[in-house]
């Protein structure tokens, strides 16, 4: 058993025994989304259309993630729809961003591992560029899309005559706790991933501008950027839904006046 089997073990043994049913379930998700960023790479390696593929996958990895992590139709079908949306407007961005910025290919620092390769395969690297951006905000997206939805819903069944312009306002406090926590997830794991990198750039002399310039940081950088949008829009649309679906609601006499 190799090192990669012996943790992915550990895993499943660990969510079993803290979430129980809802572990097996969240590992089983994690599988299957394992297998489709698989098949992803096989459709793209085959010449597919990267910018369908990425979208059909996204919206199953998303589909995956929502609905094996929750119970609660309310919940999970608010949280899809916000996520879909979300990832629709990043990947505008994300093209926008690539086109501006071109950071498709290798960067110099990637020219070792590459000496005596052809890095002429046949694929865009600027959509496999964005694809890889649009992957990296989808686990950010869903979560934060479920974690408001979840605790505004709750909020309603503790309170169902609470004002419109007070389930605003518990939706800006919990979003303002969401969006801290996220951010930091996100920042600092970025920063983790790329300190060896900034630990290299740094013994070797790098130039202020070169140091921003590098490709394989700005990657980083850009994709931990459109992850903290993610988040922000996921708040805003999850926060709206509810609020719509409790006017509506409210009108229909499901909830107390």
């Amino acid at each position: 058993m190799n090192a990669i089997m012996m943790l992915m073990l550990i895993l499943f043994v660990l969510m079993l025994l803290v979430g129980g049913k809802q572990g097996l379930r969240g590992f089983i998700g994690l599988m299957i989304n394992f297998l489709a960023i698989f098949v992803l790479m096989i459709l793209m390696n085959w010449q597919f259309n990267a910018y369908v593929v990425t979208i059909i996958v996204s919206i199953i990895i998303l589909a995956v993630a929502i609905y094996l992590g929750a119970d609660d139709p309310s919940v999970t079908n608010q949280a899809f729809l916000t996520s879909v949306i979300v990832i629709g407007i990043l990947f505008v961005v994300a093209i926008i961003l690539q086109w501006v910025g071109q950071f498709q290919g290798f960067a110099t620092e990637n020219s070792e591992e590459l000496e005596g390769l052809s890095t002429n395969v046949g694929i865009d690297f600027g959509r496999i560029a964005i694809t890889t951006m649009i992957i990296s905000t989808l686990g950010a997206v869903a979560e934060a899309a479920m974690a408001i939805i979840a605790d505004l819903n709750e909020v309603i069944e503790r309170t169902p005559n609470i004002s419109v312009k007070n389930l605003y306002g518990h939706a800006r406090i919990i979003g303002g706790q969401i969006l801290g926590t996220a951010i930091n997830t996100l920042f600092f794991g970025v920063l983790g991933a790329s300190l060896p990198l900034i630990i290299w750039f740094v013994r070797l002399n790098y130039a202020v501008a070169m140091f921003f310039n590098s490709k394989v940081l700005v990657v980083e950088l850009v994709t931990m950027l459109l992850g903290m949008l993610g988040i922000l829009l996921s708040i805003w649309l999850a926060s709206w839904l509810v609020v719509r679906d409790f006017v509506k609601q409210k009108k229909q006499g499901i909830l107390k006046q």
